[in-house]
């Protein structure tokens, strides 16, 4: 079977990895950033930040698809002369035409990293360790109009861990889709795949975040909702403490729950040495979040934090 692959990223890498350990041909790879930047930019970008997935086309001397969109017409007829028999989609900005999922002989397939019909959208991995889900999951389904809808061919379960940030959830999640891929592509070879529709009814879907939520409100959130924000939006965007127009960097590595007590959004107890704060939350339990850094000038943040606990 020839395959085509479109992504960027951890995901892309892993499908990449993955369609070589099945043994089966990749015709192409199309990366989501020739969507996003021009030819120049992205020979800077290359160059100084040499990402998994170049890397690996560059090892593998695998072709690439350089194309604007993949709606176009140049890759249409990219598609067409390529002549796959599957494409597989991990991580992707644009909603796909039809008459571009339609092209391969097979199927058009993506990979999502939640359990559908569960948390369909642009970012799982935030929104389920916001949620406060133990478990999340990968799941490979024909890809359709109708966005993270079609009929499933694999799925696997994946264990969020309460350590886990979205950065830890992602780097299972693409590892446990490399080995996915080569699996799924033999049984696909030999036509032993059923594809199981999805159950509308339990489905949901979340867009993706504002960015609102990287200021913390302790006034308004539990000491577990300030834990849970904390650690699902690294490492997309940094969360921030406020004081008297002040901003600290959250590291969310050093985050916990403690015993104290207090009056919501009262700062409690303050330790320039560890650079830490422990700040009561909506539900009275307190927060201490160690290893903090002065946004802008992170050198001054012992400096400031003496003076709050003076």
């Amino acid at each position: 079977m020839k395959i085509i692959l479109l992504g960027q990223g951890e995901m892309l890498a892993n499908l990449i990895e993955g369609v070589r350990d099945s043994g089966f041909e990749i015709a192409g790879v199309y990366r989501c950033e020739r969507t996003k930047y021009s030819k120049t930019a992205l020979i800077f970008r290359d160059f100084f930040k040499s990402s998994p997935e170049v890397t690996l086309i560059k090892k593998h001397r695998l072709y690439e698809i350089k194309c604007k969109s993949a709606n176009s017409d140049e890759y249409k007829k990219e598609l067409i002369r390529l002549n796959p028999d599957i494409v597989i989609v991990g991580n992707w900005n644009e909603k796909l035409k039809k008459s571009i999922i339609d092209i391969p002989k097979i199927a058009t397939i993506n990979v999502h990293p939640s359990l559908l019909p569960k948390y369909r959208g642009p970012n799982p991995y935030i929104q389920t360790i916001l949620h406060g889900e133990k478990q999340s999951g990968v799941t490979f389904h024909i890809m359709t109009e109708k966005i993270d809808a079609g009929p499933i061919l694999a799925q696997q379960r994946i264990d969020i861990l309460s350590t886990y940030t979205s950065k830890e959830l992602k780097s299972k999640t693409v590892f446990i889709a490399r080995i996915i891929t080569s699996e799924l592509l033999k049984k696909l070879n030999a036509g032993i795949v059923n594809a199981i529709p999805q159950e509308s009814s339990e489905s949901t879907y979340f867009h993706n975040i504002s960015g609102a939520e990287k200021m913390l409100n302790f006034k308004s959130q539990t000491a577990e909702e300030i834990i849970r924000t904390i650690r699902a939006l690294h490492p997309y965007l940094p969360t921030y403490i406020t004081y008297n127009k002040i901003f600290f960097k959250v590291n969310p590595y050093k985050v916990r729950m403690t015993n104290k007590t207090g009056i919501p959004g009262e700062i409690i107890e303050t330790c320039p040495k560890t650079l830490s704060l422990t700040i009561s939350c909506k539900d009275g339990k307190a927060v201490r979040m160690s290893g903090l850094k002065l946004y802008g000038i992170p050198i001054l943040t012992k400096i400031i934090l003496r003076k709050i606990s003076s």
